[in-house]
């Protein structure tokens, strides 16, 4: 070997041992990084007394300490006052005043393979398992094709939907062509379900009234004229806690108006009358009150009858992907 050879030879090792004494403090740093595991979204499943109960948590890292949003069981998205890692264990507090509970629910996890796997102490003082997916992402690789339109109201009966809770259904009735809530009862759902879609549904609501169509029964779109103190997201046209309606229409109450809904994965376009209020905009979670939290698989379309007032629905048109 010529003496050219053997120091180049010698630079090249003592580049690459320069180069390894900065890359593995680096990787140290980062394996030791506690929080960086939980960080993303989470599709939650609380097992509880009563059934099972879905939930939804978005863990950020901030300056090496975790941040958690969480959908509770009802409501929408909310920053929680305090999260931490201890060892393995995520540990984040939601709040009794959030929870309409005695005293605030802690929830621990740890991860099990790709699976966050916990417990609370639930409102009923009984422990609840739960545990957490990865959300998917619900990209599309290929353009969308579309199928045939289909009628979901016939506007004579409820055939092809289903109610929540049967024992408190009289809140939904049948009127002229129309189908009518009266508030503080059972939400009513299709027996099918869809995964992407283009829905038309006409919709006219009382003074002082709440409701809402859920997609794939997981993401409301709000419909109210009782909700101007709230945020724009809990406005008419808005994704419920997360997607706000941009330009807001002003409200009309007794007076129909028009959705035409297009989700594609987690995409979605919101038509109100005519005008595009939410414009390809990416839904990142699910909403309080939703069927389940399993957002990869179909859905039914899902009308709130819970809240208070009147709304009526009419010419209810799904059209899904091929």
């Amino acid at each position: 070997m010529t003496p050219f050879r053997l120091h180049r030879n010698v630079s090249r090792l003592a580049f690459m041992v320069l180069a390894l004494s900065i890359a593995l403090p680096a990787l140290a740093f980062q394996a030791q990084d506690p929080v960086q595991p939980f960080v993303g979204r989470w599709d939650l499943t609380l097992k509880t007394s009563t059934g099972e109960s879905p939930s939804w948590i978005q863990v950020m890292e901030d300056q090496g300490q975790p941040k958690v949003e969480m959908v509770g069981r009802w409501g929408s998205a909310r920053p929680l006052p305090t999260a931490e890692v201890k060892g393995k264990t995520l540990e984040f507090i939601s709040p009794k005043s959030e929870e309409s509970t005695k005293s605030d629910l802690v929830f621990k996890a740890k991860l099990v393979g790709d699976k966050l796997v916990g417990t609370v102490t639930g409102t009923d003082g009984a422990p609840w398992h739960w545990t957490g997916q990865r959300a998917p992402s619900l990209e599309r690789a290929t353009t969308t094709q579309w199928g045939n339109p289909i009628h979901l109201f016939n506007g004579k009966n409820f055939n092809g939907w289903k109610f929540s809770d049967p024992n408190h259904a009289s809140n939904w009735k049948v009127v002229d062509g129309t189908m009518v809530n009266t508030g503080h009862g059972s939400e009513i759902m299709t027996t099918r379900k869809f995964q992407d879609f283009k829905l038309h549904i006409e919709f006219k609501s009382d003074p002082q009234s709440n409701s809402g169509v859920y997609l794939r029964g997981r993401y409301e779109v709000q419909v109210e004229t009782d909700s101007i103190a709230e945020p724009p997201s809990h406005h008419t046209g808005g994704v419920y806690g997360f997607l706000n309606p941009t330009p807001e229409l002003p409200r009309k109450a007794g007076v129909w108006q028009t959705f035409d809904i297009t989700l594609i994965g987690r995409k979605v376009t919101i038509v109100q009358n005519g005008q595009t209020i939410i414009d390809q905009k990416e839904i990142p979670g699910i909403t309080g009150g939703a069927v389940n939290s399993h957002e990869a698989l179909p859905g039914p379309i899902y009308l709130q009858g819970s809240e208070e007032g009147t709304t009526a629905f009419r010419n209810i048109v799904i059209t899904p992907a091929k």
